[in-house]
C-alpha cells in the first residue's frame, strides 16, 4: 500500500506544481479548479506515506482549520478550495529548489574553496567566521540539506578531533551559519515567504538581513574564542597543520583555482538571473525562482556534457526524493488551510490586539520586541522554521501594523535564528543530532543559549535603533 501512496504523492505534486505555473501564466477556470483537488490528494497521499508518528502536527493544523472554517465559512466548500492552493508558490519552490544539489555533487566545490582560502584559514577565528560564511552560501543551493553535507566534510577534515570541544566548534558554526542564512538567503523559502507575505521590498530586507547576519557571525566568533579558552585548546595549530594537507591534495596547483572561478560564475549566474528576470517581468520571486533553477540545472548538465549524469538525478529524485519530502510538504499543505482559515476569522485580528494590549501597558515595548518570541514558541512546541514563518507572517499579513514591512520580515527571521539553534525539536538540530552523535539539547540549549540571547538583544537594539530613524 505504502509503494502505491508513494507514487501516488510523488504524482499529486508534480501535478499540482505544473498547474500552478500554468495558472499564474495563464489563469482559466480548469487550473483553477483541479489545483485544489490536486492539493487534496497530495495531503491524503501523504498521509498513506508517513508513519503515524509523523503526522501529529499536520493532523492537528487541518483539523483545527477545519473546525474554524466549519464555525466562521459562508461557503465552506469554496473556502476550503482556496485553502488547498494557498501554498501552491512555496511548495512549487520547494520542489524545484533541491535540483541545484545536483551540480554541487558534480565537481568538489567545497574542497577547493577551503584549500584556495588556506592563508586566511589557518586561524581558530578566521576558520570558524570562514565555515559560518560558506555554510551560508552553500544553504544558497542546499536549504537546510547544507548541515549534514558540511559537516560530513567538516568532520572528515578533522576526523581525528572529535571531543566536545571540537564537536561544539563544529557544530555551532554550522548551525548558527544556517540559522543566519534564513535572514538574508533568497532561495531560502521561509525568508522569500516573508518578504511577500509582508509586501516588503527584497533588496532592502536581504541588505538589512545580511547585514545582521554578519553581526551575528562575529558575535559567534567571539562566543567560540571564549569556549577555545574555557576548553583549554589551541584549535589554530592543529588546523593550519590540516589546511597544509587539503592544500597537498588539491588539484589546482598554483594560484589560479579553476573550481573555485566555477563555482563563483555557477553564484553569480544563477542568482543574477533570477534578479534579472524578476526586475524584467515583473513576475513573483516565488514563480522566478524555481523557473530558473530548472534551466540554470539542465543547461549546467548540458555544458558538462553530462546529460547522462542529470537524467540519472532526475530519476532518481522522481522515485525516491520527492517522496522524501511528503512531511514537509503535508505540513504546508495543513499550514496553508489554518493560515486561510484564521485570516477568514478575526483570530489574527485578536492576536495582534492581545500583544496591542500588552505593548500599550509596558512602557519602551513594541510589537517588534514580541515577534521573535511567537517564533521561538512555536519552534519549541516541534514546528519547523518554514511553517512557523508561514504561520505567523500568514497572520501577520492580514493586520495593520505601524511598522516598515522590511523591520517586521527581520524581527520574524530574527525569532527563526534562534528557533534553529535552540530547539532540539526542529530539523536542522535534528540532523546535527544525527551526524555528530550528541544529543539535541547539547546541540542546541546547551551549546547555543548564551549567544542565543546576546543575539536577540543585538538584534533589537539594532531593530529599534532602525525603527527609530525610520519613523
Amino acid at each position: 500500500m505504502r509503494p502505491i501512496a508513494k507514487k501516488g504523492f510523488t504524482l499529486s505534486v508534480l501535478i499540482y506544481a505544473v498547474l500552478h505555473f500554468i495558472h499564474y501564466f495563464h489563469a482559466n477556470s480548469w487550473t483553477e479548479a483541479l489545483l485544489p483537488i490536486a492539493g487534496l490528494f497530495s495531503l491524503v497521499f501523504a498521509f498513506g506515506v508517513l508513519p503515524l508518528r509523523k503526522l501529529q502536527l499536520q493532523t492537528f493544523l487541518a483539523v483545527t482549520a477545519i473546525g474554524v472554517l466549519a464555525a466562521t465559512s459562508q461557503n465552506f466548500w469554496q473556502d476550503l478550495a482556496s485553502a488547498f492552493v494557498q501554498m501552491k508558490s512555496l511548495i512549487a519552490l520547494l520542489l524545484i529548489v533541491p535540483m541545484i544539489s545536483w551540480v554541487l555533487r558534480e565537481e568538489p566545490y567545497i574542497e577547493e574553496i577551503m584549500s584556495f582560502g588556506n592563508k586566511w584559514l589557518n586561524k581558530s577565528q578566521t576558520f570558524y567566521a570562514g565555515l559560518m560564511g560558506m555554510t551560508q552560501i552553500i544553504s544558497h543551493f542546499l536549504l537546510f540539506g547544507v548541515v549534514p553535507m558540511m559537516y560530513r566534510f567538516i568532520d572528515s577534515f578533522l576526523k581525528d578531533h572529535k571531543d566536545e570541544a571540537w564537536e561544539n566548534y563544529k557544530g555551532t558554526a554550522i548551525l548558527r551559519g544556517f540559522a543566519l542564512s534564513t535572514m538574508w538567503v533568497i532561495s531560502i523559502p521561509s525568508f522569500i515567504f516573508a518578504v511577500g507575505a509582508m509586501d516588503a521590498v527584497l533588496w532592502k530586507s536581504m541588505l538589512l538581513g545580511l547585514g545582521a547576519a554578519i553581526a551575528g557571525t562575529l558575535l559567534s566568533v567571539a562566543f567560540a574564542t571564549a569556549d577555545e579558552k574555557r576548553y583549554g585548546k589551541d584549535f589554530s595549530a592543529v588546523l593550519t597543520n590540516e589546511i597544509d594537507k587539503a592544500v597537498a591534495n588539491s588539484r589546482n596547483a598554483g594560484r589560479w583555482n579553476r573550481d573555485v572561478a566555477e563555482f563563483v560564475f555557477l553564484f553569480i549566474s544563477l542568482f543574477g538571473t533570477i534578479f534579472i528576470l524578476h526586475e524584467w517581468t515583473g513576475a513573483d520571486f516565488l514563480v522566478v525562482i524555481p523557473l530558473v533553477i530548472l534551466v540554470w540545472t539542465f543547461l549546467y548538465f548540458l555544458l558538462k556534457r553530462r546529460t547522462g549524469s542529470y537524467a540519472r538525478e532526475a530519476a532518481i529524485y522522481y522515485r525516491e526524493g520527492v517522496s522524501k519530502q511528503a512531511q514537509q510538504f503535508s505540513i504546508l499543505l495543513a499550514a496553508g488551510l489554518l493560515i486561510y482559515a484564521l485570516n477568514q476569522s478575526a483570530v489574527g485580528d485578536y492576536v495582534i490586539g492581545a500583544m496591542n494590549y500588552l505593548t500599550g501597558h509596558v512602557p519602551f515595548l513594541n510589537l517588534l520586541f514580541l515577534i521573535p518570541f511567537i517564533v521561538i514558541f512555536l519552534g519549541f512546541i516541534g514546528l519547523g522554521p518554514l511553517p512557523v514563518i508561514v504561520l505567523v507572517t500568514g497572520v501577520l499579513e492580514s493586520a495593520v501594523l505601524p511598522f516598515p514591512p522590511e523591520l517586521i520580515v527581520l524581527a520574524v527571521t530574527s525569532g527563526s535564528v534562534i528557533s534553529i539553534i535552540l530547539s532540539p525539536f526542529v530539523m536542522p538540530v535534528i540532523i546535527l543530532s544525527s551526524v555528530n552523535g550528541l544529543s539535541g539539547i547539547r546541540n542546541g540549549l546547551r551549546f547555543n543559549l548564551k549567544f542565543a540571547i546576546a543575539f536577540y538583544i543585538m538584534i533589537q537594539i539594532f531593530v529599534q535603533t532602525l525603527l527609530y530613524f525610520w519613523s
